[in-house]
């Protein structure tokens, strides 16, 4: 665990980019995909899907091709997996359809018809989310494969008796976007409303009346729960 991130920095990280400053990625402050997906509108930013990452463990299924079908392979430290007859295949920042059609490529090119490969990451190296705000021990977290709203916010042992669970903002970065999205973390205890995933470098702040208020002003205009949106 390391120490807690002034919101100020967040702020700042943010406000840079809006007054034509240099951009700076808001996820260099910190250091999946099951069920469900945080809510991303489709006018407002692409559907995100996990990459995977270095050292993520991958089921490979070539059908009908056992020698070429494995449980478990590993990303290496150079972003690569390593496969029979093919060779090295660039894994890191890609997502499961998308190396599943690279793979399909390679054995396409030289060795089979039309092969059938799927790709599932069984288990996603750590990342590191930062949860602030409002809750009792705000800092940077490792995580480790699906990580849910709730339980990010349950390793920094939870919100503060003061805070609103109503407004619990995600900052998150889709595509080099800068996007936000709010949700009720009210609701999703009472199983009114879905407890999404978060992702890695996400930044997950309980009670947006903490936020500077330029960031509060940003946050309120959202037009709906889960849905996020570039600013």
């Amino acid at each position: 665990m390391m120490r807690a991130l002034p919101l100020v920095l967040i702020a700042t990280a943010f406000l840079l980019s809006a007054c034509g400053g240099p951009k700076m990625d808001v996820t260099q402050m910190t250091a999946a995909q099951p069920t469900p997906q945080l809510g991303i509108d489709p006018d407002a930013a692409p559907h995100t899907e996990y990459r995977i990452g270095v050292g993520d463990k991958l089921s490979i299924r070539v059908f009908q091709v056992a020698d070429l079908s494995f449980d478990e392979l590993v990303v290496d430290t150079s972003g690569n997996l390593q496969m029979p007859l093919i060779g090295a295949v660039r894994a890191a920042d890609r997502t499961s359809s998308e190396l599943s059609a690279d793979i399909a490529q390679k054995l396409s090119a030289q060795y089979l018809r039309n092969p059938q490969v799927t790709v599932t990451v069984t288990e996603a190296a750590s990342q590191k989310i930062t949860v602030d705000g409002a809750v009792t021990k705000p800092g940077v977290y490792e995580m480790r494969g699906a990580t849910s709203l709730l339980q990010a916010i349950a390793m920094a042992e939870g919100p503060s008796r003061v805070a609103d669970l109503t407004k619990v903002a995600v900052f998150r970065t889709i595509n080099g976007q800068r996007t936000v999205a709010l949700f009720d973390l009210q609701a999703i205890r009472q199983g009114r409303a879905d407890d999404p995933n978060v992702l890695g470098d996400d930044i997950v702040v309980v009670d947006t009346s903490r936020l500077n208020s330029a960031l509060r002003e940003v946050v309120g205009a959202l037009p709906a729960l889960s849905i996020f949106r570039p600013f």
